[in-house]
């Protein structure tokens, strides 16, 4: 996939958020994106995964809670485990994080190609606050 632009030579702030948006559309347009949402999309109107999903997040927070409390231990932690293992191995929910996965990391390599041009790393900077 090709986008060709005429970038001025001194691109104006307005000319390089409309490159970015255009950027964005054309994310939005990819096999890698479409398939992203189409897995997360399977997921939500999945009762079996929607069921697995609550429940481990609701042993997850029983776990964070005992632990903040000194109460946590290794049954608890095995506990909120296998109920990972039991959401993540649901044909559904595989086909979500190894989608989410490539979606990431299509993403980095966007990231590293206009954090070369920058001397930065752009994503980094985009949403990073307060760096000493």
């Amino acid at each position: 996939m090709s986008i060709e632009t005429d970038v001025p030579e001194s691109a104006t702030d307005d000319s390089v958020e409309v490159l970015a948006s255009r950027l964005g559309d054309a994310i939005a347009e990819t096999q890698t994106y479409r398939r992203f949402e189409e897995a997360k999309a399977a997921v939500q109107n999945d009762e079996e995964a929607q069921e697995r999903i609550a429940e481990f997040e609701q042993l997850r927070q029983e776990f964070a809670m005992a632990r903040q409390a000194g109460r946590a231990d290794d049954e608890t932690m095995e506990k909120v485990q296998e109920a990972q293992q039991e959401l993540h191995a649901l044909p559904v929910m595989k086909e979500y994080v190894e989608a989410q996965d490539d979606l990431q990391a299509r993403l980095e390599t966007l990231n590293q190609a206009i954090s070369d041009s920058l001397a930065v790393d752009f994503g980094g900077e985009a949403g990073g606050c307060c760096k000493d």
